[in-house]
């Protein structure tokens, strides 16, 4: 498939688990992967995010989208909520259009997926400016059923205001695609986004919010929290964590 566009409009023994926390200056650059099983051009940017996914320094989270599942063959993975976070951000990004394999970088800046150079160097250059500017400090942890989101309070008043996005995720999957453009073809994937929520709203002073674990497939195994300017604006902190199998045994359903 040539580049395709769219038109848009922790543990049982322990009652608290830490998780990677998103220090001031530190926090990992997300990049986010708007992709489809149904685009050939996918399987390099999917393969591109597995690799991504093992550096501390980025997460990388996959987010497949339903607009394709046209071309003959439904994604198992895509769900509406990315397919609209995608359109959020070409509106805040100015763009006419939508396309699989997208990448976005820290919520500034957008590159072909499949394109490894551009990406690695765009999420360098992220990288040399969250040296230079501090971040929020974002941390997270489990008790009791509930994730725990912390995040510090920081100079000033954040205009707008930041959300707080919470994402359960699956970390690792493999799909045989059996019809379409990739049909035989087995796909990778890192950090699938499975379900996203908007759970708050931040200005700027020191917060404390919790929310259910709720992972509603036992496949899910992994909770993101993003930090972002006005919803789909520029990343101010992010942190992934891993949900034990054991808890994910003991969270009632």
């Amino acid at each position: 498939m040539i580049l395709r566009t769219l038109a848009f409009f922790v543990s049982l023994a322990a009652p608290f688990a830490l998780a990677q926390s998103a220090t001031a200056g530190t926090h990992p650059v997300v990049v986010e992967l708007f992709t489809s099983q149904g685009c050939s051009d996918c399987p390099a940017a999917d393969r591109l995010v597995v690799e991504l996914a093992k550096r501390k320094d980025v997460i990388a989270l996959s987010l497949p989208i339903t607009y394709w599942d046209m071309l003959g063959w439904k994604d198992t993975f895509a769900t509406e909520s990315n397919t609209k976070r995608q359109k959020a951000y070409a509106k805040v990004m100015s763009r006419s259009g939508i396309y699989t394999p997208q990448m976005i970088v820290d919520g500034v800046v957008d590159v072909v997926g499949n394109q490894r150079d551009r990406v690695l160097t765009a999420i360098a250059a992220r990288s040399s400016q969250l040296s230079s500017a501090p971040s929020a400090n974002l941390s997270l942890g489990l008790a009791s059923g509930r994730v725990e989101i912390s995040i510090a309070a920081t100079q000033g008043k954040i205009k707008p205001l930041a959300t707080i996005w919470i994402m359960r995720t699956l970390s690792h999957a493999a799909v045989n695609v059996q019809q379409g453009e990739n049909k035989n073809r087995q796909l990778v994937y890192a950090n699938l986004v499975c379900d996203m929520q908007r759970v708050g709203e931040w200005t700027g002073d020191a917060m404390k919010i919790d929310v259910p674990v709720t992972l509603g497939q036992a496949k899910q195994d992994g909770i993101a929290v993003v930090l972002q300017n006005n919803g789909h604006g520029e990343v101010l902190a992010a942190a992934l964590m891993p949900v034990p199998s054991n808890y994910l045994l003991a969270v009632p359903r």
